[in-house]
């Protein structure tokens, strides 16, 4: 896929220069994450940052699969949107996963009692922003298509930063601090609009909200656009959208970014804050249960700035460590119950859990949400073997091949945010470990074989220097609602730049937010 002279040797004085112009532009353009853990007590006030784990050269890409990739991705949004608004059959899986992950169970309760207490959700519209994520597979090291990792929806991260790492890459080409070669040029360097449609498929929520709010409210003027940053002199409430994060949160800029681009371009207010902190400063305001903020700030003034928050996007939350009590619990059930847009709601986060991926990977099941038979064919195309590990006669199967042939397969629990697969030879240990009901709450996957490319990896100043391997992240983003007859009624839905996560190829995990990976950028080969 890549020539032998790429990336091309360097002298050392060619190096200084190079990886001078790379710290440089990464700390001037924002590219840029907090300090590990163990710096926290050198960080007073979190004044100090560290450039990001980034990839000193883009890696090589095949043009067609990457073209592919992005051009499936209004279909898996619409998929995924479909499977989320099917409570039936997502239910179905869901209940079964229930009885043997208490993460699972926790999350699928939220529904259960917002079925039974209040007869189901109060918001109209839903927002994904999604991410799949794909390998190139090779046979005999030739490509011979992509195959999906996973598909995310809920948190999927480094868009922002990922926007950056291609304009660093083009402006380190551009500045001539790369030498010639025979692979990088203008066109090999794709655009990545990431951080740009990300914050677009938020907006498209937001104005969705506020035009529906404003319908449904007799005599109602939402606040003009220019106090959409600030509380209105009427009492009326502004609009606003909220972030909800992790304490301590490394990967802040990435975020930060995009609250930036919200608040500069469109004037709209964006708040972070940690999921304990939620119930301090938000209130519903019934019958219709708007979701109503007072910034912290804000609390102790004599004419306080109420917000109306039109958009509640999950950057945490998608694992049980967000959730240490059921203060924490509670909370999610407080933001889900009322009308503002989640982004995901539970049953969207639900609907990313590893097992539909593997029952998706069933075309039978596949053709239930997808009709276009030729976008169903190349989604198809996409998947790796996938099988459950309950007692149906593929689960009886892949426990055999679990044992038998590990070397073979990585075993996925239902979780996100990295490190948490076991892989090859360690699945029989591990299975052993664990009581054996408690298997069916896990899939096996055929491990993809990607190629190997040269690649140097800058992180914590450190420079690394070997074989490494890529996986392309697609993001999209769809906003739908119920249409006619129950069925989803799409109403924005966008393919959404890219990721490019790289990994030593000895490495098992890609997370860069768990410390086994590194932000990239493709350079398009043929």
């Amino acid at each position: 896929m890549a020539t032998p002279t790429y990336p091309p040797g360097l002298t050392a004085d060619q190096l200084s220069y190079l990886i001078t112009s790379f710290t440089d532009y990464s700390l001037a353009h924002g590219l840029i994450v907090r300090p590990a853990p163990s710096l926290v007590a050198q960080n007073p006030n979190n004044a100090i940052a560290t450039t990001a784990p980034v990839t000193l050269w883009p890696s090589p890409f095949p043009t067609s699969l990457f073209t592919e990739a992005r051009a499936i991705q209004t279909a898996c949004n619409l998929l995924y949107a479909c499977v989320a608004h099917d409570e039936t059959w997502l239910g179905d899986l869901i209940t079964s996963l229930s009885l043997v992950d208490d993460f699972i169970a926790n999350l699928w309760a939220i529904h259960t009692r917002l079925k039974t207490e209040n007869g189901g959700y109060r918001h109209k519209f839903s927002l994904g922003l999604f991410r799949s994520d794909y390998m190139v597979h090779t046979v005999d090291e030739r490509p011979v298509g992509i195959r999906q990792v996973e598909f995310n929806t809920i948190a999927s991260s480094f868009g922002a930063l990922s926007s950056k790492v291609s304009d660093l890459h083009r402006y380190l080409y551009k500045s001539g601090a790369y030498p010639p070669t025979n692979i990088i040029k203008d066109i090999s360097l794709p655009g990545n609009e990431a951080l740009e449609k990300l914050a677009e498929g938020l907006i498209a929520a937001h104005k969705f909200y506020v035009q529906d709010v404003s319908a449904e409210k007799k005599n109602y003027t939402p606040p003009p656009s220019r106090s959409q940053t600030g509380s209105s002199d009427d009492g009326n409430s502004s609009f606003g959208i909220m972030f909800v994060v992790q304490d301590g949160e490394r990967n802040a800029f990435d975020q930060r970014w995009l609250e930036y681009h919200i608040t500069e371009k469109y004037g709209i207010r964006v708040f972070r804050i940690a999921l304990p902190e939620i119930r301090k400063y938000t209130h519903h305001v019934r019958p219709n249960f708007e979701l109503l903020f007072v910034p912290p700030h804000a609390l102790s003034s004599q004419k306080q700035e109420v917000f109306e928050i039109s958009v509640v996007y999950f950057r945490a939350g998608y694992g049980p460590d967000d959730y240490p009590t059921q203060q924490e619990w509670d909370t999610r059930y407080f933001l889900e119950e009322s009308r503002a847009i989640k982004c995901p709601t539970v049953l969207t986060q639900l609907a990313g859990s590893k097992k539909v991926q593997q029952v998706l990977a069933g075309k039978v099941n596949l053709e239930k949400f997808v009709d276009d038979e030729g976008m169903k064919d190349r989604i198809f195309d996409t998947f790796a073997a996938i099988y459950p590990m309950d007692d149906s006669e593929d689960g009886l199967k892949a426990r055999k091949l679990a044992f038998e042939e590990p070397h073979r397969f990585v075993l996925k629990p239902q979780r996100e945010g990295g490190g948490n697969n076991i892989y090859k030879e360690k699945i029989p240990e591990f299975l052993n470990s664990i009581e054996e009901d408690k298997w069916q709450g896990y899939i096996l996957m055929e491990l993809i074989q990607p190629p190997e490319v040269e690649n140097i990896v800058m992180r914590n100043g450190q420079m690394m220097q070997g074989k490494v391997v890529g996986e392309l992240g697609v993001y999209g983003s769809i906003v739908w609602k119920e249409g006619a007859e129950g069925k989803v009624e799409v109403v924005h839905n966008e393919e959404a730049g890219v990721l490019l996560r790289t990994k030593g190829s000895s490495s098992e995990e890609g997370g860069v937010a768990a410390g086994f990976g590194c932000i990239d950028s493709c350079v398009l080969v043929d």
